[in-house]
């Protein structure tokens, strides 16, 4: 290392925390309350070579800084942070080791799996031993960051309301790996995803919120890299504001061209939601390395057991668990949400894991200091806040339990719909699932769009596998086949995998219209898995988090030899943005509305009346219709609507039913818009009330009160 490069360094300032370029220097600012000396290191433009190690001169607050002029954007570097390695006590600090800084906007070089990564001596398997190894060789680093963006959109564009909510979710890298008109350099990369060719087809499809599975800096763990695989899905983080480098067509410029899709998607029309992993790190439990965090002050850091400070808790299953009791974490945390929003312009977040986030030592609160955070933030206000409702520990299945101004991942609606179609689920089940689970969510002023349901998400089988295995087949995953649920409530129609029979592909393709009709027919916020309107498979695999290629991959010539299913799918989006009634801002109750005899929602038996205390009971019973009713108030106030009539027509049976088309207020007739049954659902035809509809075996059907035609609604 060389020494004397820097010709003075300076107080600096303790906040903002992080690197942060001023024009002229930069103000380094670490936390760690049990550290007793903090030293920067820069490294020259490669990131191989230590040019200056400097002491941060002061401590204020538990806040280490200094400010070194001079030392300007894209200059690489990193931290070592001296005090007691003393694992009982919960202390792991050990200078020899490069630390990641938590606030870095920027990382550059991967992580190279070595001994001197790890804080003992690794090979003892003692993480009593203290390894005086440097891990600078084999850390990616740090850069500092311009934050300077030239915006071409308005800063204050217009969010798109909970109520018009549609959302894709999708992985940077897999969405464009294999698409035919991204250049072969810019595929799977930010700047791929903002081709025009991609986003005319994201505005066809009609989708308006687009969810990227992590983003943010993450670590391929090494015993996937030693068989070949890697950490495809980026539920791995080792940082909380980078976005990830190996994304980036131009590494060096990953912070420009992330924030460059994100205006592309913007002038799209499209929000951007970020999955994000603040429930654990990628440096594992007490026999894992020591790259940023533990080095820096363990014990604030991490949750560890109470009685024995050495062991983390690990209410994540990856081996450690965040504190965010610690008010610095809860610092770090809302900080990260607040650049995300701020510098990067994103639009909303879905936490993975969220219970994590609401863990006191006492367990999950729905009162906790970070949700409190959240609920009274200025910023994070005008954002959509997501939440993966349950984790590994105790306690941790909490849907529902998230506090007003929260949307929650629904399981529920997956697992019964999933059940109801596979001939597992009477209607009575499927009932509060078509009404956005409404026992579940309505509750303290919650609205429906708090319930997001989805029949397929990156975790499990894509659409077209749901109707085409029984069992998982994982064997490329290097596991056996013992990893990824058991469980997945599907059905193969008859046939494992692919196959040749007709009647099967047949019952396959009207099966995943089912799922999708079921999923964007139904009141709450929807999510599409990217791919699955054209049927997607991953082979049946339902655990491809580290399948970094074709199984993973969306493969786009299935957009044309599945065209008819991207119709579809087209058509009920169409359907959906159309008529208002099919996303009410107020949870359906079957009860007239105040001074009137006009019920929002009535349920509609086979014969044409409505479902009786009988039907409810009658686990038989698989054929029921939804008839929701355009005059009942769409809010507050006493005043009837003004939307259209819908009647949902489902038969669950494995054999076709007469369904008499009951009578309705305001017409003398009911005009079809999609049957299942029909490979691309559509059919103007009208019926009388009291006129029969056979409903295929598997099917389902929409029809809307009076004289109307589905082209009227659908895009050109």
């Amino acid at each position: 290392m060389e020494s004397g490069i820097m010709t003075e360094v300076l107080e600096g300032r303790p906040t903002p925390r992080g690197a942060t370029w001023d024009g002229q220097g930069t103000n380094f600012s670490l936390f760690s309350a049990h550290a007793t000396k903090v030293e920067v290191c820069i490294f020259d433009a490669t990131g191989e070579k230590e040019i200056e190690r400097v002491s941060l001169p002061e401590y204020t607050d538990q806040i280490w800084h200094g400010y070194l002029p001079g030392v300007r954007p894209g200059t690489p570097y990193g931290y070592r942070v001296h005090g007691p390695y003393e694992p009982a006590a919960g202390h792991r600090f050990n200078p020899n080791k490069l630390l990641l800084d938590p606030y870095a906007y920027a990382h550059m070089g991967e992580l190279q799996w070595n001994p001197a990564l790890f804080g003992y001596q690794m090979e003892s398997g003692d993480d009593r031993t203290f390894d005086e190894r440097d891990s600078a060789p084999f850390m990616p680093k740090c850069t500092v960051v311009d934050q300077n963006f030239d915006w071409s959109g308005p800063r204050d564009r217009k969010a798109v309301p909970w109520d018009d909510t549609i959302i894709y979710e999708m992985h940077v890298r897999g969405f464009t790996k294999r698409h035919p008109a991204v250049p072969p350099a810019l595929q799977g990369t930010y700047e791929g995803l903002a081709t025009k060719e991609v986003l005319t087809y994201l505005q066809a499809l009609g989708v308006t919120s687009i969810e990227l599975l992590p983003i943010h800096t993450f670590v391929n763990d090494s015993h996937l890299l030693d068989k070949g695989l890697t950490n495809y899905w980026g539920y791995n983080s080792i940082g909380f504001f980078a976005p990830d480098p190996r994304y980036a067509a131009n590494r060096p410029d990953s912070v420009r061209e992330c924030k460059e899709m994100i205006a592309r998607l913007h002038d799209a029309g499209l929000e951007v939601i970020l999955d994000v992993v603040y429930n654990h790190t990628a440096e594992g439990n007490e026999l894992g390395p020591t790259l940023s965090f533990k080095g820096i002050d363990n014990a604030s850091y991490y949750r560890l057991q109470s009685e024995q400070n050495r062991y983390y808790i690990n209410d994540t299953g990856t081996g450690n668990t965040l504190n965010l009791s610690h008010p610095r974490v809860i610092q770090l945390v809302t900080d990260s949400l607040r650049y995300a929003v701020q510098q990067m312009h994103v639009d909303g977040f879905r936490f993975d894991l969220g219970t994590i986030l609401a863990r006191e030592p006492n367990g999950f609160d729905n009162r906790s200091g970070f949700l409190k955070v959240c609920s009274q933030d200025p910023v994070l206000a005008t954002v959509k806040l997501i939440a993966e409702p349950w984790d590994c520990g105790p306690g941790g299945y909490q849907v529902g339990g998230f506090p007003p101004g929260w949307a929650e991942w629904n399981d529920k609606f997956r697992d019964d719909v999933r059940d109801f179609w596979r001939g597992e689920l009477a209607a009575t089940n499927l009932a509060d699932r078509l009404c956005a689970s409404a026992s579940v969510f309505n509750h303290q002023g919650r609205r429906p769009w708090s319930c997001v349901n989805f029949v397929t998400a990156h975790d499990g089988f894509t659409l077209h596998d749901v109707v085409s295995f029984n069992d998982k087949h994982n064997e490329a995953n290097g596991e056996e086949n013992q990893d990824g649920s058991s469980t997945n409530r599907s059905w193969n129609c008859g046939a494992e995998g692919p196959t040749e029979d007709a009647a099967i592909n047949v019952l396959r393709d009207r099966q995943m219209r089912n799922l999708m009709a079921t999923l964007l027919l139904s009141q709450g916020t929807p999510m599409v898995l990217a791919g699955d309107e054209f049927g997607r498979t991953q082979g049946g695999n339902n655990n491809a988090y580290c399948q970094d290629n074709e199984i993973s991959w969306v493969d786009w010539s299935l957009l044309d030899t599945r065209s008819s299913l991207f119709r579809f799918v087209q058509q009920l989006i169409a359907f959906r943005h159309h008529y208002p009634i099919l996303r009410r801002n107020l949870f359906l109750t079957g009860q007239p509305a105040e001074d009137s005899d006009v019920r929002d929602v009535t349920w509609i038996n086979a014969n044409g009346g409505p479902m009786e205390e009988q039907h409810w009971t009658d686990t038989t019973i698989h054929c029921f219709g939804m008839l929701l009713d355009g005059r009942a108030p769409t809010t507050g106030l006493r005043q009837l609507g003004k939307d259209v009539t819908v009647l949902v027509l489902i038969n669950g049976h494995h054999e076709p039913v007469q369904f008499t088309l009951p009578s309705c207020v305001g017409a003398s007739e009911w005009s079809l818009l999609l049957d299942t049954n029909l490979p691309e659902g559509l059919q103007d035809q009208t019926f009388q009330m009291g006129e029969q509809y056979l409903l295929t075996d598997r099917s389902l059907v929409l029809l809307v009160l009076g004289a109307k035609k589905a082209a009227d609604v659908l895009p050109g």
